[in-house]
């Protein structure tokens, strides 16, 4: 079976968490440097996920403040 790629590993593993209530609305996600420690990744798949969470609603991204959990994210 082929490997999930990093980005998406990244995208499900967001979402388990504010679904779950690990990361409520309005708290902040690991910098893009912890992250990419976490998944053994460069930091290239990392922003590409965060886009994506952030086109889907479930993050906001402040440039220079970093990514947090969306007030309402989708359910």
């Amino acid at each position: 079976m082929p490997r999930q790629p990093v980005y998406e590993q990244i995208i499900a593993d967001v979402i388990a968490s504010i679904r779950s209530g690990a990361l409520q609305p309005g708290a902040k996600l690991p910098s893009i440097a912890q992250l990419c420690e976490q998944y053994q990744a460069s930091p290239t798949p990392i922003r590409f996920a965060l886009r994506i969470l952030d086109e889907r609603g479930w993050i906001e991204v402040h440039q220079g403040k970093g990514s947090f959990v969306a007030a309402e994210p989708p359910s």
